[in-house]
Formats: C-alpha cells, structure tokens, sequence
C-alpha cells in the first residue's frame, strides 16, 4: 500500500525514540537517569488532582462544547488580561488536547501547498513537521551559539518572501532557552504586518522564567495566534490539556476544523485546568524556583565534564550542550550514552542543521538525578 507523499517529509521524534529506548531498557531492569524528555518531575498541584477527580465523580465525561468549557476559557482570558495585560475573549480560544492538536489545525487551516513558514534553527523538533504535513514550507533562519541564539528580526526579513504566511517564534525557547526581548518581538510583529503575515507565538513555557515576565506577543499585536497549555507550567504533560488564542475573524474556522476531526477536549481535564488556573496560580512561580537551582547545578557540571555550555538558559528548562568535540553525529553519540552508561539525553539533529553535534539536556529531574546523570556521563567521556 502507497502512503501518501506528505508522509515521506515527516521525521521521526528523536525524543521520542531515546525515551522508548530507555523505558525498554527500565522494563529489563536497568537504572536509567533520564535527562532527555521535557517533562516535570512534580505532581500536578493537589488542587488540581482534586478537581479532576471531583469532575470525574460529578459526571463530567461526556461531550463538550467544541472551543471548550466556558469556565475553563474564561480563566485562559482572565490570565491573559492579569499576567499580560491583554483583551481576550472566550470566543477566541479553542481548547485542545495538548498544544500539538493545536497546531496540527492551525497550520492546515493557515497554508495553501507551498506556502511559508519562517522559523528559527535551532527549532522545537515538531515544527517543520507540523508545516510539512499542511504541504507548507518551513522556512529557516540560522541562530548560533556564538551570538546567543538570538532570533534576530533583522536575519529574519532576509528570508521572507510573497509567499509567507506566518513567522514562528518560541520564548522561552525550546532547546535553545533563548528569550526574546520585548523590542525584537514588537519588530517581528511589524513585519508579519508589513508581510501580510501572522505571527504563530509558541507560549508554552512561560511562567517559568526566573528573575522576569515573559512578554506574550498579544502585547505588541492582534494580527497573532497563541499556543499554550498546562504541560510544563502546572506539570500536566500527561493531561494533554492546551489551547491556541487566535483573531477573531479565525477562532469559527478553527472551531469547524476542531469540531470534526476532535469533536470536543476530555471535559473532566478542562475542570483541572480551571482549577488551576483559578486556585494554582502561584505553582508555577515556585516550579520556576526549582528549576533555576537545577538549571544552575545542570550548566556547571555539563562545563566540568568538558560539554560547551556557550550561552546559559533563561529560560524554559533546557541546557542545549556543545559536544562537538566528541561527535558530529548527535543521534548515534545519544544512543551510545544511552547504553554505555544508561543516561537518556536528546540528540541536537531533533532540533534542526544548527544544533548538530549537541546535545539537549532537561533539567527537570531532581537535583540528586541530574548530579547522577552527569557523574555516569562524565565516566563515560572520560573513557572515550
């Protein structure tokens, strides 16, 4: 049987693959440290476990509307309006089983085959993927380890064209933990306006930022689609509980799409999410915290074993490490730490041409893990 031709653009998630790896690994008994998924080693916040259940004892498990419940919507609104400032309204907001879904529908409903997307390299591992899948064309702009990986709006005006859609941006970033300023945002909002264009702002790490406020790019313009979700804030990976904010002339179109290929988001994890929200505010601040320590503890013995560590995070919790000096293959060398010494770190290769021959680490494991993974990877190295 012929698969479709869309399919053959599609690559595997390397993320993914290392993390199947290990659990099989962990299944035969083996000790894995885990340093390579994005995933928060807490528990949701109790009252957010606690709604869930009380929504899954109260009924709350069949259909819902399909942009979502309206308290939950409110609550995204209402965050908005007190965290950034901004109108939003619940007719704007669709929500969605993680922010994948989300953008599955917002790049199939935003391109025609052949259109643009301008985004950053290094690059969240999905999103060429995403843009490949609609038969549109992910459009690069270098970022470096030299200058910070800093998405600059000046290198991204070199590469539009009459066919662009849409300019991606992603801060805090994945896996880079590049931040963007609020000034480079404002100049990448003016030329997706001068462009035709809208901005697709990947927001799903804020909240985690130490020592500042992250800037949505609703601040600086309308002409913009949000994506967000309760995954790395709240520690709800497993939930799968997201939603995209989009112009009000987009949010019916995105609702149809939703309506028929989802029908509605699980009712009983929209509740969570309110409650979240609405009594869990302050979580995040205090996750934050955390993992600013881990972060800190991450970059120092990455640099001691003899990884590059060129720029520091902001933010997100991702340390994007230089390991050139010991591969230009990144998959194969994730692999081989992988089995050699049972730690589980993300190939650069995932992340796009710039970010070959790195390594991504996540400091979201507790402090006594990451120090584990890096005396077994410093063994390991020393041995090459």
């Amino acid at each position: 049987m012929r698969l479709a031709g869309r399919m053959r653009e599609i690559e595997p998630f390397l993320a993914v693959e290392v993390a199947e790896r290990a659990a099989e690994l962990e299944r035969q008994g083996t000790d894995v440290v885990n340093l390579g998924y994005g995933e928060p080693d807490f528990e949701a916040p109790p009252v957010v476990r606690e709604a869930l259940e009380k929504a899954l004892k109260d009924g709350r498990a069949r259909y819902a509307h399909s942009l979502g419940i309206l308290p939950l919507r409110e609550a995204i609104a209402d965050h908005y309006r007190a965290t950034y400032g901004v109108a939003v309204a619940a007719e704007q907001i669709l929500v969605t089983p993680g922010t994948s879904p989300a953008m599955l529908l917002l790049f199939g409903h935003l391109l025609d085959p052949g259109d643009e997307v301008v985004l950053s390299n290094p690059y969240y591992a999905c999103y060429p993927n995403f843009i490949r899948y609609a038969e549109g064309v992910p459009v690069e702009v270098d970022t470096t380890e030299d200058d910070g990986f800093q998405y600059r709006p000046e290198a991204i005006a070199a590469r539009l064209t009459p066919r662009c859609r849409a300019i991606m941006i992603n801060s805090p970033a994945n896996p880079t933990g590049m931040v963007l300023s609020a000034d480079r945002m404002a100049a990448i909002a003016r030329l997706a306006e001068a462009q035709g264009a809208c901005v697709v702002s990947d927001e799903i790490y804020h909240g985690l930022t130490e020592g500042e406020r992250d800037r949505s790019i609703l601040e600086l313009t309308d002409r913009a689609f949000v994506l967000n979700g309760f995954s790395k804030a709240f520690a709800m990976t497993g939930w799968r509980l997201g939603y995209v904010i989009a112009p009000r002339a987009h949010a019916r179109a995105l609702q149809t799409l939703f309506g028929n290929f989802f029908i509605s988001t699980n009712e009983f994890v929209q509740w969570a999410g309110v409650a979240a929200l609405r009594e869990a505010a302050d979580e995040p601040a205090r996750f934050g915290r955390v993992f600013a320590e881990r972060r800190r503890a991450m970059v120092a013995g990455l640099r001691a074993i003899g990884l590059g560590v060129g720029c520091e995070p902001r933010g997100a919790f991702y340390v994007l490490a230089n390991a050139r000096r010991f591969t230009q293959d990144s998959t194969r060398f994730a692999f081989e730490i992988l089995e050699g010494c049972h730690v589980a770190v993300t190939p650069g290769a995932a992340f796009g041409s710039n970010a070959e021959g790195y390594l991504r680490f996540s400091y979201t494991a507790s402090l006594e893990r990451i120090e584990e993974g890096l005396r077994r990877l410093g063994a390991f190295l020393a041995g090459r």
